[in-house]
């Protein structure tokens, strides 16, 4: 197990263009209505025919306000067999949006785009913490039993996966879609962002096309392969119109639906600040890549890597 660091201060800042005429602010709605607006990338493939190939590529933006408190991805738990960032917030600590622990168990939340937020609603994070700490249940299990509570939660979508020597596993549930988990099929490329599993957004679409290409390049390294695909989280080109995203966001102005439709996305005071790049290769290796944002500045990013194997 190592982690190696590097410093990165040269993303150039993308100006979204406002009008400033709008009764409502765009940036106070992104704070109000729209925390953890990620995007997710996977490819999942259990029994890869080549020792090359890999179990599973994921690819992930986390979309958040720069200044809400987080601490970056590092191992905790028993001993520190979870390797996750992990949310700060006041009253939301402990939560996590994306993680895997030593044992293999894997998890990735989105939220899911909606006007109306009980600010009551338990915190989602906790979905995600909860299943990495989780010693009894299987992925299937814990989103069946997620499932049954799935009324006490604001809108979500949650990735589950054990990756097993003798099975590998992945399972979706979201709590606006269908009230039954589903297990993902294998050797399947899927992408999830603020609606329903594999929803035609064209920010989605073009992502995913852009993963596509890449993972099925078989001549990259495995550094190679996690420099392609930071470059496909890193896409700030805006993807409209875009009516399916339209209408599923018809309570956000048309300014801050321009600003989410791109896979990298960029506000004054909020947008993408955390890139991962997850890999597990067919012996059980797990290369574990995050890019995130410091200081609130979107100038300013950190690039740490963890390599470790996975314990049956």
């Amino acid at each position: 197990m190592k982690a190696i660091t590097q410093h990165h201060y040269s993303r150039p800042f993308l100006q979204i263009r406002y009008d400033l005429h709008l009764k409502t602010n765009v940036e106070e709605v992104i704070i109000r209505s729209c925390h953890k607006m990620c995007i997710i990338f996977f490819k999942f493939d259990p029994r890869p025919a080549s020792k090359n190939a890999y179990r599973l590529i994921l690819a992930a933006n986390r979309d958040e306000v720069y200044n809400r408190p987080s601490k970056v991805a590092h191992f905790w738990g028993t001993n520190g067999e979870i390797l996750s960032g992990l949310d700060q917030e006041c009253g939301k600590e402990g939560g996590s949006w994306l993680g895997i622990n030593k044992r293999g168990k894997l998890a990735a939340l989105t939220n899911y785009m909606e006007g109306n937020q009980n600010s009551d609603a338990a915190g989602r994070g906790f979905l995600v913490s909860n299943y990495l700490m989780e010693k009894d249940l299987d992925s299937y299990s814990y989103l069946k039993k997620v499932s049954t509570e799935g009324h006490l939660y604001n809108g979500f979508n949650l990735i589950t996966a054990d990756f097993k020597a003798k099975q590998d596993t992945l399972c979706y549930y979201g709590n606006r879609g269908s009230p039954e988990p589903i297990r993902l099929n294998p050797a399947g490329i899927y992408g999830l962002s603020n609606s329903l599993l594999d929803t035609p957004w064209k920010k989605l679409l073009q992502g995913k096309q852009h993963f596509t290409n890449i993972v099925n390049d078989q001549s990259l390294s495995c550094d190679g392969l996690v420099q392609e695909l930071l470059t496909v989280l890193n896409n700030e080109e805006l993807n409209i119109p875009d009516p399916i995203l339209e209408s599923h966001g018809s309570f956000y102005s048309k300014p801050l639906i321009e600003a989410l439709s791109s896979v990298f996305v960029r506000t004054p005071n909020y947008g993408t600040r955390t890139n991962t790049v997850i890999l597990i290769d067919a012996e059980g290796n797990v290369t574990f890549t995050e890019r995130t944002m410091l200081d609130s500045d979107a100038n300013k990013w950190r690039t740490s890597s963890f390599q470790f194997n996975l314990q049956d």
